[in-house]
């Protein structure tokens, strides 16, 4: 089933038109951070290795007229710049770039950029006005600072597998890299931040952003109990850490999502499924007293979700103003009458692909909205046109760069060399 896509934006608007960035990524957090910068309006040159084919990401599947799908919606609105930071001519023409630039967003392993001689150190003297963001696994020092790190082991290490799942079933993650995804969040959020000082004091900054930190910030509840009472957080499926119920619950066809912790909410849940005596139940005067009982608790509301189907207890809850939801899987997701109605989803143009359809941008701003531009590029695509806006280059540098190796030029005949299976990849969070 195809939803109507929303029309685009102008490519060039956005409360970011103006800024420049640089990215240098791979798989996701610099590539997700750069992707909210150029929804914002900021232009984003997505610099790549032509030598290795670019971003991974550009060898993950499903693909589509041999391009990869992820690769399409990760980096929209975005250029690529096909440059070859190994050869001396490839980091001269980086340095160009930096020079003219306002943010540079990498997720290297710590020591990468710096053995290149593009460290944070190195690249202010060229630009003093530059924000420098850097993404990893551990943080750009610490004992752990030189050690690879995906999103599992975040996830893993930082606390947020030892409370996901089931008591008694084995480890399990969370379903999307989170801890990849609010790193990437926290580095745009870092960037807009430095953007501001920098209004302030002129003054660019580096940026230290770790998946591992990013994973930890989200124990609001856990950290609570902890330095409250020394209580450990454990697994509990679907129910909240300390407030009952808010759970997802049994119905006679599969299961329905609930929230009802509020006094209010609490009796007219009871009241809208006919459970009047679990108000008159002492265990279950308040939230954390239910939260407590829910070993009685749930059985007692499933004895009656389970007689009637998802539709029938949301019918009954949706009536009664009790918060709740039907558990939907992502063709119902990407097919969901509310987000198309509110034109969450638009198609982005692509030179290979055609129509590519997009996720929006949660960010709605009523005079300056996300922009909806072009598809993830091909790779160096937009080189030649980088370089002599951006690094001030002559047409005829660029085209010498080019017939050396150094740099993918558009305005030169033949598709981008593509990475060999089997090599190795760049060292990324």
């Amino acid at each position: 089933m195809t939803t109507p896509a929303s029309p685009p934006t102008t490519k060039g608007s956005g409360p970011l038109d103006g800024i420049v960035v640089l990215e240098v990524g791979a798989f996701m957090a610099a590539p997700f951070a750069t992707m909210h910068l150029a929804d914002l309006g900021a232009r984003v040159l997505k610099v790549e290795n032509p030598a290795t084919g670019g971003d991974p990401v550009r060898a993950t599947g499903p693909f589509v007229a041999g391009e990869s799908s992820p690769f399409a919606r990760l980096n929209r609105n975005k250029e690529s710049v096909g440059l070859d930071l190994k050869h001396p001519d490839g980091l001269a023409a980086f340095r160009r770039l930096v020079e003219g630039a306002d943010v540079l967003v990498e997720n290297l392993r710590p020591g990468t950029m710096q053995r290149l001689g593009l460290g944070y150190d190195e690249l202010r003297q060229l630009n003093p006005r530059l924000i420098y963001a850097s993404a990893s696994g551990w943080g750009q020092d610490g004992p752990l600072a030189m050690l690879p790190g995906l999103d599992i082991m975040a996830q893993a290490r930082g606390g947020l597998m030892s409370i996901t799942g089931t008591a008694d079933g084995d480890p399990v993650k969370i379903g999307v890299p989170i801890c990849d995804l609010v790193c990437a969040m926290y580095v745009s959020m870092a960037v807009l931040a430095a953007l501001r000082q920098r209004d302030i004091d002129g003054e660019g900054q580096h940026l230290d952003v770790s998946l591992l930190e990013a994973g930890v910030s989200f124990a609001i509840w856990e950290a609570g109990k902890y330095f409250a009472t020394g209580e450990v957080g454990a697994p509990l499926g679907s129910a909240h850490q300390s407030t009952a119920p808010y759970q997802a619950v049994r119905t006679s066809d599969g299961h329905v999502t609930v929230g009802a912790v509020t006094p209010k909410t609490w009796e007219a849940f009871c009241r809208a499924l006919d459970l009047g005596a679990l108000l008159e139940d002492e265990r279950y005067a308040s939230a954390s007293d239910r939260h407590a009982h829910r070993p009685t608790l749930i059985p007692s509301i499933e004895a009656v979700t389970a007689t009637l189907t998802t539709d029938e207890v949301i019918e009954r809850l949706d009536a009664a103003g009790v918060p709740c939801a039907p558990i939907a899987n992502y063709e119902q997701v990407f097919n969901d009458d509310h987000l198309n109605q509110r034109g969450y989803f638009w198609d982005a143009e692509h030179p290979v692909m055609g129509s590519v359809r997009q996720l929006g941008s949660p960010m709605r701003m009523s005079r300056t909205p996300a922009r909806r531009g072009n598809a993830g590029p091909l790779l160096g695509q937009d080189t030649r046109a980088a370089l002599e806006e951006v690094g001030g280059f002559s047409a005829s540098e660029v085209t010498a760069l080019a017939e050396a190796g150094v740099v993918v030029d558009p305005m030169r005949p033949g598709p981008p060399p593509h990475r060999p299976a089997g090599s190795p990849q760049p060292p990324t969070d």
